[in-house]
This record gives structure tokens, sequence and C-alpha cells, in this order.
């Protein structure tokens, strides 16, 4: 429900040693380790990033299950300098639905909650991080909270767009419409910088975004730099492509769009 990508296997030693070199070059500038859930996967991030940072110094985020606080320390003194622990829904009713009990799944609300919370203890307000994907079946003002949520735990929220993946209990769910995303991810930008609040904002009788709760100036200043509609995430994160067909339409952009693309995104938000 998230990534219309795949994933190539290659030996972990090919992959460590072109790491250094493009490192060094300025091509990349962070390591992004995306864990599964199975019983060894801890010992195998440990490991990893281990022998990464033996061979060059860069800074490494890690993608995985809620860790207990051992775990957590234990990653941060290897190296580690960001931790990801992802939610996905914005409400505990769809996390339940797509990944918790009712799903099958290993996943509990709160408890995914509080290992967001020992995280920001661990390794400090801004380096813990979170997935939120829009587009599951919640109102945009039930997003909008989450992202609130997430802002005054110390929690960076990642935005993604729902995409649908054949074989899966979702593959015939459809992706947000992209005025629904673009205002989720305006409202996400001026959140994470200060400019409103949630509480700030106003919200129509369909939970649509109707106010951001900014002057119509800023409002248009900040859709003009086109700075709120690029892949959020980690520092130096641009996942190209990783929501949507390059043909598009693009919901992530992963660069800064074009005058011609910040106006189509004008006409898109739909306010």
């Amino acid at each position: 429900m998230l990534s219309r990508i795949t994933w190539p296997p290659f030996p972990t030693e090919r992959v460590i040693s072109k790491i250094g070199p493009v490192v060094k070059t300025g091509l990349t500038k962070r390591v992004c380790i995306q864990a599964l859930n199975y019983p060894t996967v801890f010992d195998d991030i440990l490991n990893l990033a281990t022998e990464i940072l033996s061979c060059v110094d860069v800074p490494i985020s890690v993608s995985c299950q809620p860790l207990n606080r051992e775990k957590m320390e234990r990653l941060r003194e290897a190296g580690i300098d960001r931790i990801s622990i992802p939610l996905d829904a914005a409400t505990e009713a769809i996390f339940d639905k797509v990944k918790g009990q009712l799903a099958g799944g290993p996943y509990v609300w709160e408890k995914q909650r509080e290992a967001l919370k020992e995280a920001v203890q661990i390794l400090g307000r801004g380096f813990v991080s979170t997935h939120l994907i829009v587009g599951l079946g919640e109102e945009e003002r039930e997003m909008i909270k989450m992202i609130q949520w997430c802002v005054d735990s110390g929690v960076y929220p990642g935005l993604f767009s729902f995409t649908s993946i054949p074989g899966t209990a979702l593959e015939n769910h459809p992706q947000p419409p992209i005025s629904c995303y673009r205002r989720i991810q305006l409202a996400h930008y001026l959140i994470t910088h200060g400019k409103t609040r949630c509480e700030s904002m106003g919200f129509g009788e369909d939970g649509c975004i109707v106010d951001f709760g900014v002057s119509k100036e800023l409002f248009q200043r900040v859709v003009r730099t086109g700075s709120p509609f690029v892949t959020s995430g980690c520092p130096n994160c641009n996942r190209p492509y990783y929501n949507e067909r390059p043909g598009g339409p693009i919901y992530n952009y992963p660069r800064q769009p074009s005058p011609e693309e910040i106006a189509e995104i004008e006409k898109q938000i739909q306010m």
C-alpha cells in the first residue's frame, strides 16, 4: 500500500563497497535502511550499519517496527542518527484495519505511538520520523490532527500517497484525489515549519480543509515556493517516483517543481 517500485537483491558486500565512493563525491548524502519484521532483523540492522560506518562516515536512517529501549539505544551507540517507526494510518480504527488486529497484523496503535515517544527520548526531538499514508479512508481533518500530534511529540511525519499493489487486500482501493493530497501537503509544511496549528485551521462538514489559519499572502507565498510538494522525509531523502508513475500525476516531487508545475499545483489545491 506504499511503494510501486521493486527492490532487486544484491550481495551486501557489493552494496557496501559502492556506498563509500558515492558518499565521497557528494552524490549520496544519507543511507536509509528499510527493515522488514522477522526474528533476526535487529541483528541484521546493527551489523549492516556497523559495516557501512566502518567504511564511510555517512548519516544512517533506519525504518523498522517498534523496538524496545535497549535496542534503540544500541542503534544510537552504533552511529545511527535517525529512527522511523511507521504509523501509516491517521486513526486507530484505520490502523487496526490495515496493519493491526483486524488485518491479522502484530501491530498495536498505542504501542506504536509509545515507541515513537521513547525513540524521541533516546535520539532527541527532530531525529525520529514516522510515515503517514494519505488515502486509506481518513478525513483530511483526521490526517492534520495526526500531523500535529507528531510535531508536538517531536516526531517528523513523512507523507506518502496510498498506492494500490496487485495481489494485496487493497489492490482495488484508489489513490487519494490529487486535490486532497495537495491540501494535506500544504498543511503539513505549514505545521512542521511552525506557521500554523491544527486548532487554527478550518474544516468543512466533510472534513476537508477550508482555511489553513494563515493570511492569504503567506498562503500564496508558500505555495509558490513549491517546497510543500517536494518529497518529505529524513534530510536529503528524495524517493523518486515512489508513489506515482513518471508520467504523472506526481504526488511527491523528487526535486523542486518548475514554475509550470507550481501553476498546475495551484489549480489542484482547489481552494
